[in-house]
């Protein structure tokens, strides 16, 4: 093998056994997955925003983004129910270049997966401890998810993975909603089948082990936009968009349509402040009509402390290294907004 083993890593039970949470945190975490998967099976019409930085780059301006999140969210708890975007793994579309904590817990520093293991978890950890809040984050490798399956209250399967048989198979054995994400190239019904796999029951091998997985009910489409055969960014946020996908579910005889859609990515262009219409846009759509509104579970939204993107070694504090973001001011005010115009 053209390959170097460097050393045998633990596994994610030595790891929680190491880094434990508490009674007080499992009880959080259970009660908010429990009124998350009210909304994804229709039985609750909040509105769910898995919101933050595009990678989760730094410790501590994450925490003092997630301090200032928590304090929105229990202003508008009544209507919206806010996950943290804490994605410790960052897809890269050649594999080059910054790839997340997990594998660079200090983005100057060389890879350490040892540290990123440990950097991640304790970063979920005070999220969860310190501001009561389960994440999110990205399913980049299945066979990880273990490390952090006690702490997170979604996932997310990125628009190059979602075609994946071993990430259809490994979302078929959670027990917490896990968005499926429209390819790169937009075909819906690529992610169409992704979400049927991942609702079905299925045999596999996973970690080693033959397994055996219920399916997953609570699995749903994640609309991101997509590239055209030019390169050029295409929307699929629009109402037509909206109603084609509910239509689909409908067509593929699935039960409880649910989609999330990102504000950010293909659907803006990478233009991060079009957010802000973006999701007035989608928001406007559900209260025109109320099979949207059904469909529609909430919003993706790439926000941090300051608006923009910085190089890898500026050292701006609270500003993305990966994909730009809107800053702080304008995601606090964008948040109230959803709350107070969504019917």
């Amino acid at each position: 093998m053209n390959m170097e083993f460097l050393r045998k890593l633990p596994i994610p039970k030595d790891v929680k056994e190491m880094y434990p949470i508490t009674p007080e945190m499992e009880a959080v975490k259970k009660a908010r997955d429990e009124e998350i998967r009210k909304v994804f099976l229709g039985e609750s019409d909040k509105f769910i925003l898995v919101i933050g930085p595009c990678s989760a780059d730094s410790r501590e301006p994450v925490l003092e983004y997630i301090g200032r999140l928590s304090r929105v969210a229990e202003q508008v708890k009544d209507k919206i129910i806010i996950i943290p975007r804490i994605y410790t793994n960052k897809p890269r579309t050649t594999g080059d270049g910054y790839k997340g904590m997990l594998h660079q817990p200090n983005p100057d520093e060389r890879p350490d997966m040892l540290k990123g293991i440990v950097a991640i978890r304790d970063l979920h950890i005070s999220a969860l401890r310190d501001y009561g809040l389960s994440s999110a984050d990205e399913m980049l490798y299945p066979e990880n998810h273990r490390y952090l399956s006690d702490l997170l209250s979604y996932v997310a399967v990125g628009a190059r993975s979602a075609e994946d048989q071993h990430h259809r198979l490994t979302a078929s054995g959670l027990d917490i909603p896990v968005g499926m994400k429209n390819t790169t190239s937009g075909d819906l019904s690529i992610m169409m089948n992704s979400i049927t796999a991942a609702r079905h029951p299925h045999t596999f091998i996973f970690r080693g082990w033959e397994v055996v997985s219920k399916g997953n009910p609570l699995a749903h489409a994640v609309l991101r936009g997509y590239a055209d055969f030019t390169g050029k960014s295409n929307a699929n946020y629009h109402y037509e968009d909206l109603v084609e996908v509910n239509e689909l579910f409908n067509k593929f005889g699935l039960e409880h349509p649910a989609a999330i859609i990102d504000t950010n990515h293909a659907n803006s262009g990478k233009k991060y402040l079009e957010q802000v219409r973006i999701a007035k846009d989608i928001v406007y759509s559900c209260n025109h009509n109320p099979e949207v509104r059904k469909l529609v579970k909430g919003l993706m939204i790439e926000s941090y402390l300051v608006d923009g993107a910085q190089k890898i070694g500026d050292h701006v504090f609270g500003q993305s290294i990966t994909d730009p973001c809107l800053g702080w001011e304008k995601t606090e005010n964008l948040i109230y907004n959803i709350a107070d115009t969504l019917k």
